[in-house]
């Protein structure tokens, strides 16, 4: 006949150490597989806008980012930008530049495209549309969450790359033409992914669509 053997105090206290710990580990090792777990999700029909017409909604790994345009800061800036959306270009396209905490960069049409994606010259690719000139001359205040426009190798153009800040850069005012500016959805371009050696991420995260609000509601 079997004799039930009593756990001591010391084997009780391990039991428990050893279950806790193995609940500790699979939730760590789910929050880190989750990246997107404590990013607020964005409800459009919760929302109202003023001007919806300005209004362009990015959708990204983590969620909805919802970007307001500022035509009366830069109209032909804009235009392209919205010219872009409208024709659904950035669509798939590659946020191939990300600096942790500073900024997150996307929009090279040519070498950046999920399906055709060129790791050594991506950064440097022009779209159908050809070359504008920065709108730098009025007042902006380049705060986290500001949407602008990258330029071209030379500096002196721009075309299809943009840029969100995910801090302030105040010494950007007058060097980069500004879109806009993010009113949600910030923490999940925050959650983009980077590299921690280079600013140009291997495998990048990908624009998954823009649209302009005014054609959702249609």
């Amino acid at each position: 006949m079997l004799k039930k053997v009593k756990q001591s105090k010391s084997e009780k206290i391990l039991l428990i150490f050893l279950i806790f710990l193995t609940i500790f580990s699979f939730s760590s090792f789910y929050i880190i597989k989750n990246k997107c777990l404590f990013v607020k999700d964005v409800n459009l029909k919760k929302m109202s806008f003023i001007q919806p017409e300005n209004i362009s909604v990015m959708d990204v790994n983590c969620g909805k980012v919802i970007i307001e345009l500022r035509p009366d800061i830069s109209p032909n800036s804009v235009k392209r930008f919205k010219t872009l959306v409208e024709n659904e270009e950035y669509d798939n396209v590659a946020f191939h530049r990300v600096i942790e905490g500073f900024l997150v960069q996307g929009g090279d049409l040519e070498f950046g495209k999920k399906n055709n994606l060129n790791y050594l010259f991506i950064g440097s690719g022009k779209s159908n549309y050809g070359f504008i000139k920065p709108e730098v001359d009025k007042p902006f205040d380049f705060k986290k969450g500001t949407v602008a426009f990258a330029k071209n190798k030379k500096g002196d153009m721009e075309d299809s790359e943009f840029f969100i800040l995910l801090d302030d850069a105040p010494l950007f005012e007058g060097e980069y033409t500004p879109l806009g500016k993010v009113t949600h959805g910030l923490s999940a371009v925050e959650k983009i992914k980077h590299n921690d050696d280079s600013e140009f991420v291997l495998r990048p995260d990908f624009i998954i669509s823009i649209r302009m609000l005014s054609s959702m509601s249609n």
